[in-house]
């Protein structure tokens, strides 16, 4: 049974791991004709451990997203992706793309890179990807490999 995908969202967050994802998404989106949405989720959690959350340091994260976003959609419209919609979202990545963006936008494929973190990390922190596996109301593929299914070798 051949599964077709509407609605493909995939959380960018400048990281290697998710360019590549987002390659991987363009291409399925292409292939299915989908709506494609490029979501960015600014953690909130670093603002409120420090004596630093003024207007000025969000404004300056807020606009960076902005502008990633416009690149990202640009992209997407250049590789022929007609659907494009862009979303900022403000809080834990994790939480965010699982119990509020898929629902809201009616995903039913989320498209993320693996995670980036060391062991030590994944242990206090846990990974975005795992926690979208396991909590996601829809389908979700981790990528771990470039256009061509060649696996990508991170040097740590």
């Amino acid at each position: 049974m051949y599964q077709e995908y509407s609605r493909i969202l995939a959380p960018i967050d400048g990281s290697d791991e998710s360019k590549l994802a987002f390659k991987k998404a363009v291409a399925v989106a292409s292939r299915n004709n989908a709506t494609l949405i490029v979501a960015h989720i600014v953690d909130t959690s670093a603002f409120q451990t420090t004596n630093m959350y003024n207007e000025v340091i969000p404004e300056a994260i807020t606009s960076r997203a902005k502008v990633m976003l416009d690149e990202y959609k640009e992209a997407a419209h250049k590789a022929g992706i007609e659907h494009v919609e862009t979303v900022l979202d403000y809080g834990s990545a994790k939480y965010q793309l699982c119990h509020s963006l898929a629902g809201d936008y009616k995903a039913d494929l989320i498209m993320l890179g693996a995670t980036g973190l060391n062991a030590v990390e994944r242990l206090f922190i846990g990974s975005v990807s795992e926690y979208v596996i396991r909590n996601a109301p829809c389908d979700v593929l981790v990528v771990r490999t470039d256009l061509d299914n060649t696996q990508i070798k991170h040097s740590k």
